[in-house]
C-alpha cells in the first residue's frame, strides 16, 4: 500500500489538478492513501472533502514582498509550518510528496527534503509561481503542463483533466449539450466565459455586442461568473448563467469560445478541440499570455490583449471569423493537435516511476 500526500491549493487551478490525481491514483489501487495539504481558507477545504478525501491544513503562508511585521515573522511561522508537515509525513508514513503550487506547498517540499522521501512536482502555469520554482531545485522530477517553463528537469504531461472533461474529449455530443442549456441543438454556439468570478470586460462587451451576435446567426451561452451584476437570461438565442456547473456539457455545445487564459481553461479546450479567443488577464505576472504560446503557434487559437477586445473588435474580427465554418474546423483540428487527452495518467506514471516497481499496484 502506498501512500500519497499531494498538496496545492488556493485557486482550482491548483486544486483541480490535485484531485484528479487523486482519482487516477485510486482508480489504479484501492488500496491506496491519498491525504491531501492544504489551507483553510483556499477552495480545497471545500472541493477535496466533496470528492471524499481527506485534507489536512497548514497556515497560509504567502511570501513576503516587502519589509513589514508579518515579513519578520515568516521566517519563524514558515519553519513552523514546515515541521507540522513533517510531523504528518512521519505518522502517515507517506511515501511521496506530489505538489501543485499554492500556499501550503512550499512548506510541504521542505518537509520532504528533510524528511528524505521522494518528490514529483506539476506546474499548470507556463511561467512557474514562487513555490514550485523553490521546490524545482530539489524535485526529483518536475512535470508541467506546458513546454518551455525554464524549471529543471521539466517533462511535459499535460494538465490533469477533470474526469467529466477528459469523457467529453472522447466522445462529444454537441447536440445534446445544447439542449441541456436550452439552446437550438443546430445553431452555431459560442461559448463566452472568465472563469468562476468572471470577467467584466469580456461581460461587458458581449452583453452589448448580443444584438449583432445574434443577426449574424450566432447563440451564445455566456457564463458571467461570481462577481457579475448581469441577472441570469433564457431567451432564444442567449443564455446567461452566473455560474455553470456543468463546464464539460458548456464546453461540449460550443463551435468556439471567448475566454480568459488560464492554465485549466487552455487545456481543456486544446483537449477537446475547442477553437478560442484569449483575451488574457491584463493584471498579474502576465502569465496567462505564456500560456497560450503552442496553441497559438499551431493556429488553435487567437490572442486579443484586453485593451483591444470591444465592441468593434466583435463586429469586425469575431463575427466575420464565426461565420467561416472552414476557419473554424481548421483551428478545431489545430487546437486539437495541442491538447493532452490524458494528463492525469501521464502524471500518475511519472509518480509511479519515482516511486519504483514495488509501488506499482
Amino acid at each position: 500500500m502506498t501512500n500519497f500526500l499531494l498538496t496545492g491549493g488556493g485557486t482550482a487551478g491548483h486544486v483541480n489538478p490535485l484531485l484528479s490525481l487523486a482519482d487516477a491514483i485510486t482508480a489504479q489501487d484501492a488500496r491506496a492513501t491519498v491525504i491531501a495539504l492544504g489551507t483553510a481558507e483556499g477552495l480545497e477545504s471545500g472541493l477535496v472533502p466533496a470528492r471524499g478525501y481527506r485534507l489536512e491544513t497548514i497556515e497560509r503562508l504567502p511570501f513576503p514582498r516587502k519589509l513589514s511585521g508579518y515579513a519578520l515573522g515568516f521566517p519563524l511561522r514558515f519553519l513552523r509550518a514546515v515541521a507540522q508537515v513533517r510531523r504528518l509525513i512521519r505518522k502517515e508514513r507517506i511515501d511521496i510528496v506530489v505538489g501543485f503550487g499554492g500556499y501550503a506547498s512550499a512548506p510541504a517540499y521542505i518537509a520532504a527534503r528533510l524528511e528524505k522521501i521522494p518528490l514529483v512536482i506539476h506546474e499548470a502555469n507556463a511561467l512557474p509561481g514562487i513555490a514550485n520554482k523553490l521546490g524545482a531545485r530539489f524535485a526529483d522530477l518536475v512535470a508541467v503542463a506546458f513546454a518551455g517553463t525554464g524549471l529543471p528537469r521539466e517533462q511535459l504531461t499535460g494538465m490533469p483533466l477533470r474526469h467529466e472533461i477528459e469523457a467529453i474529449t472522447i466522445s462529444r455530443n454537441q447536440a445534446q449539450a445544447r439542449k441541456h442549456f436550452g439552446l437550438d441543438e443546430n445553431t452555431l454556439t459560442l461559448l463566452v466565459t472568465g472563469g468562476s468570478l468572471g470577467a467584466k470586460k469580456l461581460n461587458d462587451v458581449i452583453e452589448r455586442s448580443r444584438t449583432k451576435l445574434a443577426a449574424a446567426g450566432i447563440q451564445v451561452l455566456h457564463i458571467v461568473g461570481g462577481k457579475s451584476d448581469l441577472a441570469p437570461v433564457a431567451e432564444r438565442g442567449y443564455v446567461r448563467l452566473t455560474y455553470c456547473d456543468r463546464m464539460d456539457l458548456a464546453i461540449a455545445s460550443a463551435d468556439f469560445a471567448v475566454s480568459r487564459a488560464g492554465a485549466s481553461t487552455v487545456s481543456e479546450f486544446a483537449a477537446v478541440g475547442l477553437p478560442a479567443l484569449y483575451v488574457p488577464y491584463a493584471v498579474g505576472n502576465g502569465e496567462q499570455r505564456f500560456n497560450l504560446q503552442g496553441l497559438l503557434n499551431a493556429g488553435g487559437g487567437l490572442m486579443v490583449a484586453d485593451s483591444d477586445f470591444d465592441d468593434d473588435y466583435v463586429a469586425s474580427q469575431l463575427i466575420p471569423l464565426l461565420s467561416s465554418a472552414k476557419q473554424l474546423k481548421e483551428m478545431a483540428k489545430a487546437a486539437a493537435t495541442v491538447g493532452i487527452k490524458d494528463g492525469a495518467q501521464r502524471l500518475l506514471q511519472l509518480v509511479l516511476g519515482v516511486l519504483g516497481p514495488s509501488h506499482k499496484g
